[in-house]
Formats: C-alpha cells, sequence, structure tokens
C-alpha cells in the first residue's frame, strides 16, 4: 500500500511512503463497501529527493568532471513492534556509492536523518546518524548498511474509544446510515489523522545538495 506524505520541512520535501502492517491493527468490515485497516505502527519511507547524496571535490565546481562521491539509498525495510508503551519502528537500508578516483583507501561517512511525523507535519522527533563507505585502492564502488529507528507513545497512535466505536458500530441495512462511509466523518477523519505516524529517513542534505538533486 502506498501513501502521500505531506511536506514536512520549510523546504516543502514530499515524500512517497511503504506503510507497514503490524499486531494490533483495527480492521474495518462492515458489509457495505467499507474496508480498511489502522495501524498503530508509522508509515515508512524515504522523501522525495532525499535518497541521494553527490559530494563534488570543489564547492564551486558541480560539473560531472567535478564530482567525487556519489550514493543512494536502496531496500528500506521497516520492522514495528507495538506491543509495549513505547512503540518502536526501526528502518534498515543499505547505501551504495561510487566515487570518480579510485587512488589510495578511503572512508567516507555521510550524514543521514530519521525524523517521526505526527499527522503528517508536526514533527516529533528528529535524529541525526551517520553511515560509513570504505574504499579499497582502486576501489570504484562501495556498499554499507545502516539503521534508524525511532519510538512513538502507544496513547498517540491509538483511536480514542468513543472514535472506535463509532467506526465499529454495526448498521443494519436499510438504516439511512447504512450505506454511509465512517471514516468520511470530519469528526472521524481529525481523529484518524492525529493518530497517524510517519517515519522519514534521508540523507541529511545541505541546501546545495537538495538543490543539486532537484534540478538534475
Amino acid at each position: 500500500m502506498m501513501l502521500r506524505a505531506r511536506a514536512f520541512t520549510a523546504l516543502g520535501l514530499v515524500a512517497v511512503l511503504s506503510a507497514c502492517s503490524q499486531k494490533g491493527e483495527l480492521v474495518i468490515d462492515q458489509g457495505v463497501g467499507i474496508a480498511s485497516v489502522l495501524t498503530l505502527c508509522p508509515a515508512v519511507g524515504i522523501p522525495d529527493y532525499t535518497g541521494d547524496i553527490t559530494t563534488f571535490r570543489s564547492a564551486g565546481d558541480k560539473t560531472v568532471s567535478g564530482l567525487d562521491v556519489s550514493a543512494a539509498m536502496t531496500n528500506l525495510r521497516a520492522t514495528c513492534n507495538d506491543t509495549a508503551a513505547q512503540i518502536y519502528s526501526e528502518a534498515s537500508f543499505t547505501v551504495n556509492a561510487r566515487r570518480t578516483d579510485v587512488r589510495g583507501a578511503r572512508t567516507v561517512e555521510l550524514p543521514y536523518f530519521v525524523t517521526v511525523l505526527r499527522g503528517g507535519t508536526a514533527v516529533v522527533s528528529k535524529r541525526i546518524g551517520t553511515v560509513s563507505l570504505t574504499f579499497a585502492d582502486g576501489q570504484e564502488r562501495s556498499q554499507a548498511t545502516a539503521r534508524a529507528g525511532g519510538f512513538i507513545n502507544r496513547a498517540d497512535a491509538a483511536l480514542p474509544e468513543d472514535i472506535r466505536q463509532k467506526i465499529t458500530r454495526k448498521r443494519r441495512a436499510g438504516d439511512e446510515e447504512a450505506a454511509l462511509d465512517p471514516l468520511a466523518d470530519p469528526e472521524v477523519k481529525a481523529a484518524i489523522a492525529r493518530t497517524r505516524f510517519e517515519m522519514l529517513v534521508g540523507f541529511q542534505l545541505t541546501e546545495d545538495q537538495l538543490a543539486y538533486n532537484v534540478t538534475r
């Protein structure tokens, strides 16, 4: 299932997220065309333009000949433990890197972020990590794996009982509300939005690096 995330920084980044499905889901199926799954676990993904990073040998040279190291995040996978009061979601990913000058052994450290959002805009937490890539003498490519995680208060991710009852209330055929989708109710939609969390992972880019990714 694919989700479209809202902008989460002043830069207006848009994320395409892959939702995780874990225990603790509220499955809604009233037999009147209503079917939905609500989960305590956050959707996890890489925001557009932050899954790649490029460095140059000279700050003023953004040409192909000035390229130093380029890297990309792949194989993003998420796990979630929603059995405790603090829900923990963890993402693992692979970084594939390439350098243009293969002379000498070298280690490159690239920064990445993990941000937890509530309701699509409110930043709950943000942490910065680094992934290290080691190149042997003469080696052009390197690969490394890294992990990033975040916590969510279970109470914040759970729907209030009155909202749950409104969603799951049995409806008799022929009733006026039988064909109405309870998820379309403004009160229900607002409550669901407040309990939806997203965990975003990407390279911690400078403004110049982000602009390069957007325009290339």
